[in-house]
C-alpha cells in the first residue's frame, strides 16, 4: 500500500477545521482497474474518487495520470466543467440546497440564507468553521412537490421554512447517521415476505415518498404484520403520482377490495393493519385486543380521534386528481414492485420485445411507431420513427442506442420517477429500439443527482441479464444486446444529444454543429439512436396494442399521452399523465385543485429554461406541441410550475437567465456573452437600477442570442424573457419606476409594522439579524438597513401586523 498523503483534520485556535484527508492511493489503483485507463473512463474514475474523498485530491489525480492514458489537461478540463466535482476539502456533511424552479418560487433563496446564517458563514464561504457542514447549491433535486427542498447527505427534507432551518440541521446532527442507514437499508432490503399471504399492503417508496417518511411507515408495516401474523405481503411500489398525499398506504384484502390511506404516520400503521387483517394466534389476538382497549381509553380521555379514515379514489380530491389521467408510460402505477422482474412479466412485460424478435421485422416495428404518431417526449417533439428509420438505414456494422436520462430541467422530475418506478419498462423499450435499428450496445445516461434511479436501473439490468433478457441470444433468439449505465456529473447542457455523447466519450459536455446528426454519426462516430426516458417507456405499450390504438389519444398532430411534473403554487402537486390536448386550465384547476385559497392563479411556466410563461388568460390553450409553441412555450421534458399573484414575472425571467448563463458550456459567443449581458439587465431591473432603453436592449439581445447560438440551450434561453415581456410587460415597466407589484424583489420592498402590532416581541425574537428592537407592549419598527427580507417577522406575527411595502429610497 502506498503511503498516505495529508491528514484528515487539524486544530487551529482550538477549532477543528477540515484539511486534506489521508489519500489511500491503493484505492485509486483499484478504481482504475475497474474502469479502465482509456479517455472514456475519466468521468467514472473522477466520480469514484469524489465519492471516496468528497473532493478531488491532487495526489489522487496525479496517480490517475500515471496509470492511464488520461492526461492532466483532460482531467482539468472535465473536472472544472462538471459541477459535481470539487477541488478543495469539504465538511463532513453536504447540505445540498435545491435551486429548482418550484423551490425558487417557494423561497429557496431564503432557505439558503438561513442556512448560511445558522452556520455562521461569511460571504464567499461554503463550510462552517467546525468543518461539519458544506453548502452545495444544486440545480434541481427532482423533489419539486416538496419545495423548498434540502438534502443533507442521503436525507431529504421538504417544505422547509427559514424558521425551521436551525432545528432541521440540529436534528440531523443528532440523528444523521440513523437517517442515512435507514435509507441505505431501504435500498438493499428484500421487500417480499414469506408465507401464505392472502392480501397485500402496498407502500410507495419513490424518492419523494421516502423524503416524506414512507420508509419509516414501511418499516412499521413490516413490524406490525410480523407481530400479529397478518396474512398479507408487505410490498414496495414505486411512485403513485399523488406526491401531495404521501406517505401513502394501500391495503388489498383477500376478496380483492382495497383501501387507500393518505399522509400515513408510523403511529397510525397498527390501526390501519387491524382495520383490514385479523391477527393470527391466541397470543397475538389477546395482545392486540389489550392494545386497542388501552388506545381507545387513552384517546377518549384526551379527546383524540380513534380511527384512521381511508379515502375513496372514486370521489373527492383523489378522484379529481386521478380521473382525467390516462396511464401508458406509468401503466400499473402503484401496483407493481419496481424491482420484481417476475411481476413485471406477469403484467405483460417483455411480451412486446418477444414479438419484435419472433414475429415482426425491423421495418414493421418502425412502421408501428410511425402509425402511433409518437414524437420525442422532450424538446420540440421530433417524430421518433424518422430517427429510428435513419439509424436503421445507416450503413455501419456498429450502432448504439442511448437512453437520455439527464433530466436537467429545474422543475421536472418525470424521468426520475419513471426510472425509479418502471425500470424494466424503460429497459424493454430501449431493447425494442435497439432491435429495430440493429444496435447491440446501449447506454443509460442518468443524472448523478438521481442515485435511486441509477441504482434501480443497474439492478434491473443485472436481473435481465440473469433471466436471458439481455446479453447473448436474448429470449432464445440469435440477437445479442448489452446495456450499461453512465452517470452524468452535473451539467444541464448534457441533455443536448451531442453534448451527452461527448460526456459518455469522456469529454466536456459541449455540443457540436449539426449535421451530421447523431443518427448518422454519433457515439464514437457511429450511428446512434437517442431517445429520452418517457419516449422509451411508451414503446412497449405501442407494440402490444398497436400504433393505431396509441394514436386514438391526443390531437391531430400530438398523439398519445404526456407525463407532467405538476408543482409550484398548486394544491395537488405530483406526477400526472394526461392525453395530449387537455387544456392548461384542466390540469391546474381540475387535477391540481387550483392555487391556494386567497391567492390568484397568475401563470404556468412550461418547458423549463427553454420554455415560457403562459398567463392565466391563456389557460384554455391545449397541451400539444404546436399550441404551446404558438403562445411562446414548449412542451420540453414536461415540467409545469404553477405561479400565483405573489410571484414576480421579472424575477422568474431573471431566475432562468441565471440558470442558463451558469449552465452555458461557453463554446459560442452569443450564448456565453449574450446571456450574461441579458442577465445584467435583468439584475438592474430587479434591483431598481434600470436604465432608459433597457427593455429595448433586452429584446434585441433576445433575438441575437436566439438566432446566433450553436445549440438548443442558447437558442431557447431567451424564451422565458420573451414570454414574460410579451404577457407581463407592465411588471417590467413598474420595476423601471422602482416598484415590484408582487413584492418579491428585495431592493424594491421594505417590511413595515402597522398599528395592529400589540408589542408581543415575537418578530424581534425570531429576527435572525436583529433588525427589530424588542420593545414589549409597544409598536415595533423594522430597521430597513439591517433587514434581509427573510419574511420571518411576517410569518410569526400573530396579528398580521407586518406588511410588505414599496421601498421609498429605491
Amino acid at each position: 500500500m502506498n503511503a498516505a498523503v495529508g491528514s484528515a483534520e487539524k486544530v487551529v485556535n482550538d477549532t477543528t477545521v477540515i484539511a486534506s484527508p489521508a489519500i489511500d492511493l491503493a484505492f485509486v489503483d483499484q478504481t482504475v482497474a475497474v474502469h479502465g485507463g482509456g479517455p472514456e473512463a475519466v468521468i467514472p474514475i473522477l466520480q469514484a474518487i469524489q465519492t471516496k474523498y468528497r473532493y478531488l485530491p491532487d495526489a489522487a489525480l496525479q496517480r490517475v495520470c500515471e496509470l492511464t492514458e488520461i492526461t492532466p489537461s483532460a482531467i482539468t478540463g472535465v473536472s472544472t466543467f462538471y459541477t459535481q466535482f470539487r477541488h478543495r476539502p469539504m465538511g463532513r456533511h453536504a447540505i445540498q440546497v435545491c435551486r429548482g424552479t418550484a423551490c425558487h418560487v417557494k423561497g429557496a433563496d431564503l432557505i439558503e440564507e438561513a442556512i448560511a446564517l445558522h452556520l455562521g458563514l461569511k460571504p464567499g464561504e461554503d463550510t462552517d468553521q467546525q468543518g461539519q457542514f458544506t453548502i452545495e447549491p444544486v440545480a434541481c433535486l427532482g423533489c419539486c412537490t416538496l419545495a423548498p427542498v434540502v438534502q443533507i447527505d442521503d436525507a431529504t427534507y421538504g417544505r422547509l421554512t427559514p424558521q425551521s432551518v436551525p432545528s432541521t440541521i440540529r436534528g440531523f446532527a443528532r440523528r444523521g447517521s440513523e437517517v442515512k442507514s435507514t435509507r441505505r437499508d431501504l435500498r438493499k432490503r428484500d421487500f417480499s415476505t414469506s408465507g401464505s399471504a392472502v392480501g397485500e399492503i402496498r407502500v410507495g417508496l419513490g424518492s419523494c415518498c421516502v423524503a416524506q417518511g414512507s420508509g419509516q411507515v414501511f418499516d412499521k408495516v413490516q413490524e406490525v404484520v410480523t407481530s400479529i401474523g397478518a396474512a398479507a405481503e408487505v410490498k414496495r411500489v414505486g411512485c403513485v403520482g399523488m406526491c401531495h398525499q404521501t406517505p401513502l398506504v394501500e391495503t388489498i384484502r383477500g376478496d380483492g377490495t382495497s383501501r387507500l390511506y393518505c399522509h400515513v404516520q408510523p403511529e397510525q400503521v397498527e390501526e390501519i393493519v387491524l382495520q383490514n387483517y385479523q391477527p393470527t394466534g391466541i397470543v397475538s389476538r389477546m395482545r392486540t385486543s389489550w392494545s386497542k382497549m388501552v388506545a381507545e381509553l387513552y384517546g377518549r380521555e384526551n379527546g383524540a380521534e380513534s380511527s384512521v379514515e381511508a379515502v375513496s379514489p372514486k370521489e373527492g380530491p383523489v378522484c379529481e386528481f386521478l380521473g382525467p389521467q390516462k396511464r401508458i408510460a406509468t401503466e400499473s402505477c402503484g401496483d407493481i414492485d419496481p424491482l420484481d422482474l417476475s411481476e413485471y412479466q406477469r403484467h405483460e412485460g417483455f411480451v412486446a420485445l418477444k414479438r419484435c424478435l419472433d414475429e415482426l421485422s425491423s421495418d414493421e416495428v418502425i412502421s408501428e411507431i410511425e402509425r402511433s404518431g409518437l414524437r420525442g417526449r422532450g424538446g420540440a417533439g421530433f417524430p421518433s420513427a424518422i430517427k429510428w428509420r435513419t439509424v436503421r438505414g445507416a450503413n455501419a456494422e456498429t450502432k448504439y442506442v442511448i437512453c437520455n436520462g439527464d433530466e436537467g430541467d429545474p422543475g421536472a422530475f418525470m424521468d426520475r420517477m419513471i426510472l425509479e418506478s418502471f425500470p424494466y419498462r424503460v429497459i424493454e423499450g430501449m431493447a425494442i429500439a435497439a432491435v429495430a435499428v440493429g444496435a447491440h450496445q446501449g447506454y443509460f445516461y442518468i443524472r448523478a443527482e438521481y442515485p435511486l434511479a441509477v441504482e434501480r436501473i443497474r439492478h434491473a439490468i443485472a436481473e435481465c441479464e440473469a433471466a436471458g433478457l439481455l446479453g447473448d441470444r436474448i429470449l432464445g433468439s440469435d440477437y445479442s444486446l448489452k446495456f450499461s449505465v453512465k452517470e452524468g456529473a452535473g451539467a444541464f447542457i448534457c441533455g443536448e444529444e451531442t453534448a451527452l455523447i461527448h460526456s459518455i466519450e469522456g469529454g466536456r459536455g459541449t455540443p457540436r454543429l449539426r449535421p451530421p446528426f447523431p443518427a448518422e454519426s454519433g457515439l464514437w462516430e457511429k450511428p446512434t439512436l437517442i431517445n429520452n426516458v418517457e419516449t422509451l417507456s411508451l414503446v412497449p405499450w405501442i407494440l402490444r396494442h398497436g400504433g393505431d390504438e396509441f394514436a386514438k389519444f391526443g390531437t391531430e398532430t400530438s398523439k398519445g399521452t404526456k407525463v407532467f411534473a405538476l408543482a409550484g403554487k398548486i394544491q395537488r402537486g405530483g406526477l400526472i399523465e394526461v392525453p395530449m390536448g387537455v387544456t392548461i386550465r384542466q390540469i391546474v384547476n381540475q387535477i391540481g385543485g387550483g392555487v391556494a385559497n386567497g391567492r390568484r392563479f397568475k401563470a404556468v411556466q412550461i418547458g423549463g429554461p427553454s420554455g415560457g410563461c403562459v398567463p392565466a388568460s391563456l389557460a384554455d390553450t391545449p397541451v400539444d406541441y404546436e399550441a404551446l409553441s404558438s403562445v411562446g412555450a414548449i412542451m420540453g421534458s414536461g415540467g409545469m410550475v404553477v405561479l400565483d399573484d405573489t410571484d414576480c414575472m421579472v424575477d422568474i425571467a431573471r431566475y432562468f437567465l441565471r440558470f442558463t448563463q451558469d449552465q452555458s458550456c461557453g463554446k459560442c459567443t452569443y450564448c456565453r456573452i449574450g446571456t450574461k449581458r441579458m442577465l445584467e439587465i435583468l439584475e438592474r431591473i430587479c434591483g431598481g437600477e434600470a436604465k432608459k432603453g433597457d427593455l429595448d436592449l433586452l429584446e434585441d439581445l433576445c433575438q441575437s442570442v436566439s438566432s446566433g447560438s450553436l445549440c438548443g440551450l442558447g437558442k431557447t434561453a431567451p424564451n422565458p424573457v420573451l414570454s414574460t415581456l410579451r404577457y407581463f410587460r407592465e411588471e417590467y415597466e413598474a420595476h423601471l419606476a422602482g416598484h415590484c407589484p408582487a413584492g418579491k424583489c428585495k431592493n424594491l420592498i421594505a417590511y413595515h409594522i402597522t398599528d395592529a402590532c400589540i408589542g408581543c416581541t415575537l418578530c424581534a425574537q425570531h429576527c435572525p439579524v436583529d433588525a427589530i428592537p424588542a420593545v414589549p407592549y409597544a409598536k415595533h419598527v423594522v430597521d430597513v438597513d439591517l433587514c434581509t427580507a427573510c419574511d420571518t417577522c411576517r410569518v410569526v406575527c400573530p396579528e398580521n401586523a407586518v406588511e410588505i411595502v414599496r421601498r421609498t429610497n429605491a
